[in-house]
């Protein structure tokens, strides 16, 4: 079920190197697990967020050859546990490096014109990634609460090879965004802090020593990759689990 069946027909919009954004909307949900949710931490108590502005979200993970068409790099190379294949997932990519994909692509963008002169890629707040996650559902993954509907959505640990594979060959949430549970890590832009933040268009603490990781891994059972599981890790962090999801807004 993609964005049209809850009356959404999601805007889209394809940057320089082919990477699809769908533009999300605002909108105001309940960020964190309930109580009774299995496996929840004490760190996901849940808030009430507003997110006052749509934002555009990548459909996929960074594939290693949208990486390459801008960075010219392959960090995964000669690492265990990753398949090489242009549309892999980027992985191994520590939370300097995502951000300074998103800053060329950004300034490739603006000079040639594909992106607004107002406008920016970047990482996703951790808000809005889990609103994006949820495409308005309250379950514990995005379709829903029975976990052996799980295989049908994400690569994780029970899946025959402990790699992660070709971006988009899962099924899509509601919002037509692939590989929200499973696969890699997502760094997203908050310093990580021990509760969630809530009010209107939250960004988490205003410093701290470790960032936000969200959406679990092909390493992770399903419980890992909760839509409300929250991992943190050092900025400098470049294990094979790692990747990113690229965002567009106006800036801040």
């Amino acid at each position: 079920m993609r964005a049209a069946a809850l009356g959404m027909e999601p805007k889209t919009f394809t940057n320089t190197i082919g990477m699809e954004l769908i533009e999300i909307p605002a909108g105001t949900f309940t960020m964190g697990s309930p109580a009774g949710e299995k496996s929840r931490g004490n760190n996901e108590e849940q808030v009430v967020v507003t997110l006052s502005k749509p934002f555009g979200l990548c459909k996929t993970e960074v594939t290693q050859g949208q990486w390459q068409q801008v960075m010219g790099t392959q960090p995964w190379t000669r690492q265990p546990f990753v398949q090489a294949d242009k549309d892999c997932p980027t992985s191994c990519v520590d939370w300097n490096d995502a951000t300074a994909f998103c800053q060329k692509l950004t300034d490739t963008d603006h000079k040639n014109g594909t992106l607004p002169a107002g406008e920016e890629y970047r990482l996703p707040t951790e808000a809005e990634w889990e609103y994006a996650c949820r495409a308005g559902t309250q379950t514990t993954w995005s379709f829903g609460d029975d976990e052996q509907q799980f295989v049908n959505y994400g690569w994780f640990s029970c899946s025959v090879f402990s790699y992660p594979h070709a971006v988009g060959l899962k099924r899509p949430n509601l919002w037509g965004l692939f590989d929200m549970h499973g696969s890699v890590f997502e760094w997203c832009s908050d310093w990580y802090g021990e509760k969630l933040s809530g009010g209107t268009d939250p960004v988490g603490p205003e410093g701290g020593s470790r960032r936000v990781l969200r959406g679990g891994s092909w390493y992770h059972d399903p419980d890992g990759c909760r839509s409300t599981q929250r991992f943190s890790s050092v900025p400098s962090d470049d294990a094979e689990i790692l990747g990113f999801r690229v965002a567009r807004s106006r800036r801040q």
